[in-house]
Order: C-alpha cells, then structure tokens, then sequence
C-alpha cells in the first residue's frame, strides 16, 4: 500500500507538478493548482484534494496593480494552512506559459481606441485547441478569428491546434472546408473532429499524452463542452443546442474550469470568445502570416508596404491567385492592432513610473525626511 506522502506526490504529478516548480515553492507553503477562481477566491486541486482558497492580501494588491497577476485557471499556486483548517492564497508560481488577451480595439474616425489592460485565460498550458464549428467556418469573419486566436495561441508559448468541430454537418463539402483552414493556419495542424460520431477525439486526447494540459478556445456554439465531455467519458460540463434561426451558440460554459481527465492530461474548458484583442504582442502575428513573411523576403523593396509598389512580391501572389486578398487584408489588421496595442502599453508604464516617482519625491519632501 502506498504511504499518504507517496499517493500526494502521486496526485501533485498528475495534475502537472514538477522538479522546477518544486524548486519555486517558498518554504512553509503548500503546492495547489488553480482548477476554477471566483471573486476573491480560488478553486483549487492539491494533494489533499479539492479545496477553496481565498487571495492574501499582497496577492490582491498585486492584481490590483497589474490585472495579468490575478490568479488564473491553470496556475500554480503557494497556499497557507491557516489554523482553523482554511487556506489562503499567498502566491502564484511562475508561469511557464500564458495565454493573454488584450482590450478589444475599436476603429473609428480618430484611428483606434480601446483597452490595453490584458487578461489571462489560461496558464501553464502545453496545447492551445481553437474550435471553430464546420458549420460557419467558411465565413471569412470565421477565418478571421482563427487567425487571431492563433496569433495569441502562438505568443503564449502554447502549441496551437486548429479543430473544425461538427465536422459531420458539411458532408462532401469537408475537404474543401479543410483546406480553406489550414490556408488560414499554415504551420499548424488542422484536424475534423465530431466529438458525436468520435471522429478525430482520440487525435485531440493524444496530445494530452504525459500529463500535458491542453485549453479549448472558440466561438459559443464550437462545441467545446461537448468535446471535454467526450474527452473525460462523462458529462462533466453542461452543454447546449445551437440556437435555431441564426446558427449561434448560447453561452453554457460561465467560467473557465479546469479539468483532470482519466485517461491522464488535463484541460481547460472555456466560456464562448466573441471578441478578443491581441496583447503584447512579439512573433505571434509573424507565425500566423508566416506565408506573407515569406512573399515578404521576395519584395523588391526591403520597407515594402504590400500596397502599390512596384516588384511587391504579396501583391503579385494576390493578383495570380495563390494568395487570397482576404488574408492579406486580416494581416494588415492585426498588424494594425498589435502596434497599437504596444504603443498603448508603452503609454501605461510610463505613466506608472512617473507616479511611482510622484510618490518617491513627495516622501522626501515630507519634514525630517533626510536627503542624499
């Protein structure tokens, strides 16, 4: 029989516990990973099994400070014992990965606004699964929104996977459905899957293999849920028919949660993503557009803006069919975007650390405050 140390240790390493993060633990504290959070709060999966942790106080001024610190589904946390049995959050370990949205950025006359502030989704997360359902996915919105969630999949250090969910309803028209993704996707697997019939559900559990921890991201009405609850063999989340007339999901995952599977991995589920803003953006849209980047080399002029130059190598691709105008025009958008969003958070650093400094020069200008 095994001793309760060895069955903890059995069950920290399932969820994804390892040597580095061991070596990240402060001293005294206690490992937990985040399965759920609330207001305030966490839902948290330990070696002790399922418990409620509520954020310290430095936990809250951090997140207070920076929204990217508040703990997240799929963290790593340090927890307390308190005397009276309960636990409180003290801290969250480094994360390995993170996958970050920024504010949804507005075009209007005066160029783009917005919020720059970002928000984690998820973290610690090997495989990023973006769902988009056959049923819309040749809608060019549809690709659109491939393209940028695989730009923020890209740059969270996660490996981005493309599924077309409810690929039993296009019938004969799938293999040109799937080739109008992958175009969408060059560099990134593409695979149909009908988590109904089983089709491509043991593809998508093989990249769980060695307890990797994988989140499904996607439109309401992708089939995500469905798709978790073929994965765990059970119902372990609600799931609900797409609304008749307009073809749109309702939203029945209300948080993200995430979810220990028994064949081994773990992944995230996750509400319905109707809009989403790119956020500190590096290679992320590089990777997404890596055919561009390519034309791009061939491009008579090294500063070619892919508009009406001569020698454009992207626009002659455009003009004899092997590159669809969309794309480059989803390009010049999330370009667009990323740059603005880089000028807003340049902005708002150095707004805080001229209110850091604010307060530095008022504190040595109180009275009997010596001065270097």
């Amino acid at each position: 029989m095994s001793s309760p140390v060895s069955s903890g240790s059995s069950v920290l390493s399932s969820l994804g516990w390892n040597d580095s993060l061991a070596a990240e633990l402060p001293a005294g504290l206690v490992p937990a990973r985040v399965a759920r959070v609330d207001r305030g709060a966490a839902e948290v999966l330990s070696a002790d099994g399922h418990s409620q942790a509520h954020y310290s106080a430095q936990v809250r001024r951090a997140a207070a400070a920076d929204p990217v610190a508040l703990p997240c589904v799929g963290d790593w946390a340090a927890l307390r014992r308190l005397p009276e049995g309960r636990f409180e959050l003290e801290a969250v370990l480094p994360r390995r990965t993170a996958f970050v949205r920024g504010g949804v950025a507005r075009v209007s006359r005066g160029g783009l606004s917005g919020d720059s502030q970002g928000q984690v989704l998820a973290a610690n997360v090997d495989v990023v699964f973006v769902a988009e359902p056959a049923l819309h996915a040749t809608d060019t919105a549809d690709l659109g929104r491939i393209e940028r969630l695989l730009a923020l999949a890209w740059e969270s250090g996660g490996l981005p996977v493309v599924l077309v969910t409810k690929s039993d309803l296009v019938g004969e028209g799938l293999d040109f459905l799937m080739g109008e993704v992958a175009a969408a996707a060059p560099g990134v697997d593409v695979h149909p899957v009908c988590s109904v019939t089983g089709e491509g559900v043991e593809i998508v559990r093989g990249y769980l293999e060695g307890r990797r921890t994988a989140v499904v991201l996607g439109a309401s009405g992708a089939g995500k849920s469905t798709l978790v609850n073929a994965l765990a063999g059970g119902n372990v989340m609600e799931t609900q028919q797409v609304r008749a007339g307009d073809g749109r999901g309702r939203h029945t995952t209300v948080h993200r949660e995430l979810i220990p599977l028994k064949d081994g991995g773990l992944i995230i589920d996750t509400p319905g993503i109707r809009r989403v803003g790119l956020y500190d953006m590096g290679e992320g849209v590089d990777m997404v557009f890596s055919d561009i980047e390519d034309l791009a080399e061939r491009c008579r002029f090294a500063d070619c803006g892919h508009d009406s130059e001569p020698g454009c190598a992207v626009i002659a691709a455009i003009e004899d069919g092997t590159l669809p105008e969309r794309r480059l025009e989803s390009w010049n958008k999330l370009q667009r975007e990323a740059a603005w969003m880089a000028s807003r958070s340049d902005a708002r650093l150095r707004k805080e650390l001229q209110n850091r400094w604010k307060i530095i020069h008022k504190e040595m200008r109180k009275p009997g405050r010596s001065r270097p």
